[in-house]
This record gives structure tokens, C-alpha cells and sequence, in this order.
């Protein structure tokens, strides 16, 4: 962690608000029972804003995850009840709704870092179980973990450390433009560092607020500065924002862009003629690589829903799929059993592993880096596959390190 003065980052700022709401929901009957009836699987995720073309893909695959299974846990019917995150608050309140009333014995969701945040933060004091199908902050699986939460998503300072040696390569005299909240802060803050440690130079340093509808000025300040490479850190639609406004002033491919933990619903709204640059993936639809399970998800979701299963998709999927056998591994819907079942559940393939870590329960698996093509000509088909990090599923545990994590007993 960087030394010096506390600074009230608007991380910080969502942070403290979230556990400070937190604290002020009244807690549920910790006793309570199920209802008799299906089993219910509660689904948090933003219903509107920039990010929903994300989300939506994200449920799709939770429903897809679901149905392959016969809409069954345990043999009992089973079914997905999906409320929205309008906002950190406005989730934690909509989180205990659902334990509550809808009374649901497990979440899957976390839109954004700012959401995950407040949930998690929520989560033991609902004694809810609960996996972070989206969100990448640090903190999630790292000074703010607690026993009741999981995460999928590979957090920012990991997916920088596994993204750096490829970046390097272009140069080190780079200019950030990252967004103001947690998700752009971490990515800010965990590039800087790496490129201090290689002896580079920020040439420029600019945080912008989310839906920022004009990038221009931005980009006359990147051309004039003459980067070696773009670090981006901007979310969903406003990566898309940028790259099309990018295109607009005959940038593209004039200097280098590159980003962690892109979504394909991204980079299809850039289209094929903006779109551009490096960046991370969880799973590429046509990575031929991909599992022979994976590899009938992503058939099942082209059949079903007549497009190409987006990275979203298959989070939602893996997420899903790893709560539902947990589940069915602990013949019980009791909240320590789902999560004791949670800490030994296992998938994946020899050669890529997944599974959560006991310390700090983090999903650990590795991570692809992608490049969008030279000339793209299918309106799904947009990257091209250059790497797999780590390349050894032995470095796993090397690659994610020590995340800080004091895992409480309960």
C-alpha cells in the first residue's frame, strides 16, 4: 500500500457510506426458515445504466446455468428471482428484500466494484452466502473479505501484474485515463506502481467521472503528450465513448490503448471500424482452448438466444454453476454448509483449474489477453487470442499472491 496522508477518495467515500447503511438495515430473523416451495437463488444486478448491457448477459448465463440442470437443486425445483442494483445503497436494501421476503438462500450478483462493496459488506450481517459474479476491486477479496462472500472476477492489481509484461513492450513513458471510482482508482493506482518498479514515466494522469459524454478534450491533452501507450481504466460505455471519439479525430492506431477486464459487450458498441487496443478477458467464445463443457454453454447460448455468448455470459454461468453444485455437494440450503461446500468446490481442466481460495475466497483461474484483429469482418468476432496468463496452472497461486485477506472464523 502507498504510505503518506489519508485522502477521501470517492472509493473511500462509497465505501464508508455502504458499511455505514450497512449498519443502519435492520437485521433479519438469523434463525429464519425456508419457505416450502422452490428453492430460490437470489440475482443483484443493475437493471439500468451503461453497465446493464453487461448485466444482462451476466443473467442470461445464471438462467442458462440453471436450466441445463432441469431448473433443479437437489432434485427439488429451483428458480432465479432478479432484483435490481440502482445504486450501493439502493442493492443493500434490495439484498435484504430479497433474504427477507423473497427468502432466498444464496446471491449471485455485484455489478460494479461500488455494488460488490456494499453487498459484501452486507452479506454477514444477512448471513447470506453470496458470489461476486462482475466486480474487480481489490479490496473485495482482499482487506474486506469476510466468510460469506466469494468472488469470480481476477482483482485489479492481479490482472495488472499478469498484464504488464505484455504492455511493457510498447514502451514506458505512459498516459492514464482512468475513471473516478473504485474500479478506475485501483486500476490507476496498480499500474502506477508497476510502471514505477520498471522505471517508467506517467506523462499524464487524467480521472474522469463515469458517463462522461465528451472525451475530446481528453484526447487532445493524450495526442499532445505523444504516450507510448494508453493505460485505460474506464468502464463499459465509456470505453466505448472514448474509442468511437478516438476514431472520430483519425487516432486510431496512432498510439497504443490498452486496459484490463474487457467486456465484449464493449467493444461490440465501439464497432469494427473504432474499435481498438490490448486488454484482459476472463473467456473468449472462440478461444479454442475452452473446455468441452464451455464449449457446449457457448453452442447452447448461440441456439437459445441467437448471438455469441459475451465473457459476461459465461461469468454468470461459471458463477451460477459453482453455487448450484455447491449446493447440491452440501444437501442442505443452511448458509455454512453452502459456504463450507463453496471452499472445496472444483472445475475447470488440469491445464486451467478453477476453484475458490479458503484464505480470502477468490476464484482462481487464469486470465486471457486479447487483441481486437487488424480488420475485423464478423460483427461478434473481434480478438484475437495472445496469451494465457499464467501459462502454468502451477503459478496460479504465485501469480495471485497474498491479498491481504484476515479471514474472519464466521
Amino acid at each position: 500500500m502507498i504510505q503518506g496522508p489519508i485522502r477521501l477518495t470517492r472509493r473511500r467515500a462509497l465505501l464508508g457510506a455502504s458499511t455505514l447503511a450497512a449498519a443502519a438495515l435492520p437485521m433479519p430473523n438469523i434463525g429464519r426458515a425456508r419457505a416450502a416451495g422452490p428453492i430460490r437463488i437470489g440475482l443483484l444486478l443493475a437493471k439500468t445504466g451503461d453497465i446493464a448491457a453487461q448485466t444482462d448477459y451476466l443473467a442470461k448465463g445464471s438462467y442458462l446455468a440453471l436450466e441445463e440442470r432441469g431448473n433443479q437443486i437437489m432434485g427439488q425445483p429451483a428458480e432465479l428471482v432478479w432484483y435490481d442494483e440502482p445504486s450501493p445503497q439502493g442493492a443493500q436494501q434490495n439484498m435484504q428484500k430479497l433474504v427477507q421476503e423473497e427468502k432466498v438462500v444464496a446471491i449471485l450478483g455485484g455489478s460494479l466494484s461500488s455494488d460488490g462493496l456494499a453487498e459484501e459488506a452486507t452479506a454477514p450481517r444477512l448471513k447470506i452466502p453470496m458470489v461476486i459474479d462482475n466486480a474487480a476491486a481489490t479490496e473485495i477479496t482482499g482487506q474486506n473479505c469476510n466468510r460469506y462472500s466469494f468472488r469470480l472476477n481476477t482483482p485489479v492489481a492481479v490482472q495488472a501484474r499478469m498484464f504488464a509484461p505484455f504492455i511493457m513492450g510498447y514502451g514506458k513513458r505512459w498516459y492514464f485515463l482512468t475513471a473516478s471510482y473504485a474500479f478506475g482508482q485501483d486500476i490507476n493506482k496498480s499500474f502506477h506502481e508497476l510502471l514505477a518498479a520498471a522505471g517508467g514515466t506517467v506523462v499524464g494522469n487524467d480521472e474522469v467521472p463515469i458517463n462522461t459524454p465528451d472525451y475530446s478534450s481528453f484526447a487532445l491533452k493524450i495526442r499532445e503528450a505523444k504516450p507510448d501507450l494508453i493505460l485505460g481504466g474506464i468502464p463499459a460505455g465509456d470505453l466505448s465513448t472514448f474509442l468511437k471519439q478516438w476514431s472520430e479525430m483519425g487516432m486510431k492506431g496512432k498510439i497504443p490503448i490498452a486496459e484490463i477486464a474487457i467486456g465484449d459487450t464493449d467493444i461490440w458498441a465501439v464497432g469494427p471500424q473504432a474499435a481498438t487496443g490490448l486488454y484482459t478477458s476472463l473467456w473468449w467464445y472462440k478461444n479454442p482452448a475452452n473446455p468441452p463443457a464451455e464449449q457446449k454453454f457457448a453452442a447452447d447460448f448461440l441456439k437459445k438466444y441467437n448471438k455469441p455468448a459475451a465473457d459476461k455470459a459465461w461469468m454468470g454461468w461459471i458463477t451460477a454453476k459453482s453455487l448450484f453444485e455447491s449446493i447440491e455437494m452440501a444437501k442442505s440450503t443452511e448458509p455454512m454448509a453452502i459456504i463450507e461446500a463453496l471452499e472445496n468446490w472444483k472445475s475447470g481442466t488440469p491445464e486451467n483449474p478453477y476453484s475458490y481460495r479458503k484464505s480470502d475466497h477468490q476464484m482462481m483461474l487464469k486470465n486471457l489477453v486479447v487483441e481486437v484483429k487488424p480488420k475485423i469482418t464478423d460483427q461478434w468476432d473481434y480478438f484475437d487470442v495472445k496469451g494465457t496468463v499464467p501459462e502454468s496452472a502451477a503459478d496460479l497461486q504465485k501469480m495471485f499472491g497474498n491479498s491481504g485477506c484476515q479471514m474472519p472464523a464466521s
